[in-house]
């Protein structure tokens, strides 16, 4: 029997180049076409949103591939980098979104706006991070490891969970304000979404 598995077909894309080159292009032709879809001046021109497409895809990815583009900033690469992650990402908050509705609409709703600045921040740290904008706590503080991240984590959730119990009710305008921002970021996202 012949040991041919999974890997051995992941190992005969990455060598014809089918990571490199075709998966990127195919992202970047589909997203560049659906995006011209919308656009009022291409609606009407197929054959238009298809050239802009190609063009724009192969651009993409033929400076990858002849290595032209500077060291640290390949397209290609910081998009390989960063799409595993920013899938987990949208996996790990439709879970979320999926467990909160077990509790209901309301409770579900009021908590989607918090669930969807928390997936923006944790993307736009996955790009910087694949760009090499900004370094993480271990490189910048030689005392800071996976402990003390752990340790600061527990620490602030058993702080939120104690002021949650013991604040007052309707005293301090820190919970009222913390309540107006969310009805915004609520509003302003219930917006965007109906565009």
């Amino acid at each position: 029997m012949v040991g041919v598995g999974f890997s051995t077909l992941v190992q005969y894309f990455q060598s014809y180049g089918v990571v490199d080159f075709l998966l990127p292009f195919i992202l970047v032709f589909t997203l560049i076409y659906a995006v011209t879809a919308n656009m009022p001046l291409f609606k009407d021109h197929k054959n238009f949103r298809v050239i802009i497409a190609l063009v724009l895809g192969l651009l993409f990815v033929i400076p990858h591939m002849i290595g032209t583009y500077p060291l640290g900033y390949d397209p290609v690469q910081v998009m390989n980098d960063s799409l595993p992650s920013i899938s987990l990402v949208a996996v790990a908050a439709m879970m979320l979104l999926l467990l909160l509705g077990i509790f209901g609409k309301g409770f579900s709703q009021s908590a989607s706006p918090l669930i969807a600045l928390t997936a923006v921040g944790f993307v736009i740290y996955i790009f910087g991070s694949s760009l090499n904008l900004w370094a993480a706590p271990y490189d910048v503080f030689y005392w800071w490891t996976s402990d003390v991240t752990e340790l600061m984590l527990i620490i602030l959730v058993f702080g939120l969970i104690v002021w949650f119990i013991t604040k007052e009710p309707g005293k301090g305008s820190m919970g009222n304000t913390i309540k107006d921002v969310w009805k915004g970021v609520g509003g302003f996202l219930e917006d965007i979404g109906k565009k």
